[in-house]
């Protein structure tokens, strides 16, 4: 039951969703079904870091995160690429879990696993028509009524915007599921700017721009409106 392994990193903060400013490990699963025009991680997916992939069980991946993190984190992201397609992901939950370490997840919401009910913190991010993908409403549907049913932990929506068509897909998507919590974050359009200064300019100014049309909505009233926090602090740079 290995698992596809990129990157294990870590201790650092979550720079997203619903735990952002969580200290936290990263394990970055391989492979996607998604192949968003603004992905800042097409590596996971494009074949230009495929032979960084390692085939890891669970215990190995452990060890890692203990080499790595030591006895000083007790939070667990997995990210990708989408770790939702991963069955096998179920024992390395359950290992962490054995170790009294909280597990969080993002996903797409564009497959079901059972073992999504013992995430500790799930954000599902369904892409926006600015990532060139469509959304398949019968599976979230699916997995939103399932979760409601049997997570044990917390689970949560997640938009990125990078223009006006994503904020009405996020209106629409609040209306569709308004009783799940909604986080708004503000898209990087410029993944490949190495200067963090000008980043940080360019994303401060989409995010108050952002701030400013959720206030004007009358429909976007119990929504949360966030950074990308990681961009903020560290640029584009990788393993932070």
């Amino acid at each position: 039951m290995k698992l596809p392994v990129m990157e294990i990193f870590g201790p650092t903060i979550q720079g997203e969703g619903m735990v952002i400013g969580r200290k936290t490990m990263f394990v970055r699963t391989a492979g996607c079904d998604y192949g968003c025009s603004w992905c800042d991680s097409k590596f996971t997916w494009d074949g230009s870091e495929k032979n960084a992939i390692q085939m890891m069980e669970p215990k190995e991946i452990m060890d890692a995160l203990m080499e790595k993190g030591g006895d000083h984190f007790g939070h667990v992201t997995l990210s990708g690429g989408n770790p939702g397609l991963l069955k096998q992901v179920d024992g390395l939950v359950d290992l962490l879990h054995d170790h009294q370490i909280k597990v969080a997840l993002e996903t797409q919401g564009s497959k079901w696993q059972d073992w999504f009910v013992k995430i500790d913190d799930l954000t599902l991010s369904p892409k926006p028509p600015s990532s060139g993908m469509k959304t398949n409403f019968d599976i979230l549907d699916f997995i939103i009524e399932s979760l409601k049913q049997k997570q044990v932990g917390d689970f949560s929506l997640k938009i990125v915007i990078f223009d006006q068509a994503d904020l009405h897909y996020a209106t629409s998507l609040h209306q569709r599921y308004p009783d799940v919590t909604l986080f708004l974050q503000v898209g990087n359009d410029e993944i490949d700017n190495q200067h963090n200064g000008n980043l940080l300019h360019h994303l401060l100014t989409k995010y108050e721009q952002l701030i400013d049309q959720v206030m004007e909505s009358n429909e976007l009233k119990d929504v949360r409106v966030l950074p990308q926090l990681h961009t903020y602090l560290w640029g584009n740079k990788r393993g932070v």
